[in-house]
């Protein structure tokens, strides 16, 4: 279990390899999510997006909510990496991934640790498009897809 917020681009690859060799031999499935910043193809896309965050305390938040996720799916792991900084568009920006002995667990836990990261987790995150930056909000869709889990 374990949360690494970096400044540095990261290999999704090599993270899911170096994941799926700490599990032990009682792990029948594992999820991995990674979203990377849109837009290289669209003109009126982004051309960057810049996150910030307080260094320990988005640690500590999202650690409990694995921690959550853990309480509430069998699962036997959970990674997740996010970045911070100045990304360009298809740079990796978040990588989660999950494991439990049967695939339902490790896909809910997974989307539940997306959800959260999404609608909750404290990065603040800005675009810059046609010159403007400008900050940005979770979507409805986001907190609606959140929800879900609220019971």
């Amino acid at each position: 279990m374990r949360v690494t917020i970096t400044d540095q681009p990261f290999s999704p690859e090599a993270l899911h390899a170096k994941f799926r060799q700490s599990l032990s031999g009682d792990v029948g499935a594992i999820v991995t999510f990674i979203g990377v910043v849109r837009g290289a193809d669209d003109k009126n896309a982004p051309q960057s997006l810049t996150l910030s965050h307080y260094p320990d305390f988005t640690e500590s938040l999202i650690e409990n909510m694995g921690k959550t996720a853990m309480e509430r799916w069998p699962i036997e792991a959970w990674h997740i990496t996010h970045r911070i900084g100045t990304m360009a568009p298809k740079d990796p920006i978040v990588f989660v991934a999950t494991a439990s002995k049967h695939r339902r667990a490790a896909f809910e836990a997974a989307d539940f640790l997306m959800d959260y990261l999404k609608s909750e987790a404290p990065f603040w995150k800005q675009e810059m498009r046609g010159g403007t930056q400008d900050w940005i909000e979770p979507r409805g869709q986001d907190i609606k897809d959140k929800s879900r889990w609220e019971s």
